[in-house]
């Protein structure tokens, strides 16, 4: 149990929610499964492009010194 208001407790809360409307609308857990998997892979593409940009300025600020 998350202190009330804590981001913790927000968090949870946020989930839970998200996961009552699949539930509420009867979708399938293969569904669930695929969207959540869906969500991750963005992350991790999102967050290598984000290296990948900040792997080239630190190559840039390195060959000006």
């Amino acid at each position: 149990m998350y202190k009330p208001y804590s981001p913790e407790w927000h968090r949870k809360r946020f989930l839970r929610e998200s996961l009552d409307l699949y539930f509420d609308n009867y979708v399938e857990a293969d569904v669930i499964y695929a969207d959540i998997m869906d969500i991750i892979h963005e992350r991790s593409e999102d967050a290598n492009a984000e290296l990948r940009r900040a792997s080239d300025l630190e190559s840039k600020l390195k060959r000006k010194k």
